[in-house]
């Protein structure tokens, strides 16, 4: 069970955080582009598969249970980290490519907007790269 567990969770990790932090990243491209085809794309996959990628929590935390690791700090990190991953990309990614895709549709896009938009994305793929990071060291453990 614990093998299972594991597959899963990196498996949801790689099909579900990978594209998003992908689409999340490529977004102000194409808004400064002008592409909406593209940005309403990639806004798709952002909305999508961040539903998607509540998966990978929610195996780490059986995986974690599993193998009585939820009290080790490293894992803790990680947990903190991916909440504040979902909350930048929840409360600040999203809505803002909601935003410039209003603006794209009408013309009124702001180019300081399109750049600002890249902040969030970027904090975002950071986070899970230190969170990557995290999991693969395990320090403390």
């Amino acid at each position: 069970m614990t093998e299972l567990l594991l597959t899963l969770h990196v498996l949801a990790g790689l099909l579900f955080i990978g594209p998003v932090t992908v689409a999340t990243s490529l977004f102000p491209r194409y808004v400064r582009e002008r592409n909406l085809a593209a940005a309403l794309l990639l806004n798709r996959v952002s909305r999508v598969y961040a539903l998607m990628s509540v998966t990978v929590p929610v195996f780490g935390l059986a995986l974690a249970l599993r193998t009585d690791v939820l009290t080790e700090a490293w894992l803790l990190a990680s947990l903190v980290l991916t909440v504040v991953a979902a909350v930048v990309l929840g409360l600040l990614v999203v809505p803002g490519q909601k935003r410039l895709l209003a603006g794209l549709r009408d013309d009124t896009t702001d180019p300081k907007a399109v750049r600002m938009a890249a902040m969030p994305a970027g904090i975002f793929a950071l986070l899970w790269v230190v969170v990557a990071v995290l999991m693969v060291l395990r320090p403390g453990a």
